[in-house]
């Protein structure tokens, strides 16, 4: 798989008029792979209240997805949260140092991640709409082959997730 292949059959799904779910599964499995499981993403949408709601994450667990459901955007929670917040990526390089998972770090630390990045998912006019984010099993930034995957795919997220409000 390609970044590019990977791209084509999400905006082919999105021309078919897939199921949300379908196409973000498809991106966020994509990342995986491109990323050769370096990453687990997950893919997470506002919802009408402006809660962050899973849109998919396929290789995380359904109890975690249901401690992290409906979280709010701020600023000082989390990288998810965060990054939907301040509409800017964020890192967080090792969740044992970060101020914004002083709460729910022992959520990702139980399944073995130790820090996380997540990008906004924005749509024309710059308004968020989710969040693409990816955990690692070790401390560290993400790479610019990570970066560079998730800078394609997003946009492709923006675009399933809008035609969906659209419809």
């Amino acid at each position: 798989m390609t970044i590019q292949s990977a791209c084509e059959r999400a905006l082919l799904l999105i021309q078919e008029r897939a199921p949300l779910r379908k196409v973000l599964a498809h991106l966020a499995s994509s990342a995986e792979e491109l990323c050769e499981r370096q990453i687990v993403a997950s893919i997470l949408v506002l919802d009408a209240e402006g809660l962050l709601r899973n849109g998919a994450s396929p290789n995380l667990p359904p109890d975690y997805l249901t401690a992290i459901d409906r979280l709010k955007p701020h600023a000082e929670v989390g990288t998810c949260a965060a990054a939907a917040a301040t509409g800017e990526i964020v890192v967080t390089p090792d969740f044992l140092h970060d101020k914004r998972w002083a709460e729910l770090k022992h959520l990702p630390l139980a399944l073995g991640f130790r820090g996380a990045w997540s990008m906004p998912i924005k749509d024309a006019e710059g308004r968020v709409l989710g969040t693409f984010g990816s955990y690692f099993r070790e401390a560290r930034q993400p790479n610019d082959h990570e970066r560079e995957v998730v800078r394609h795919l997003a946009p492709l997220a923006a675009n399933a997730i809008a035609s969906c409000e659209a419809a």
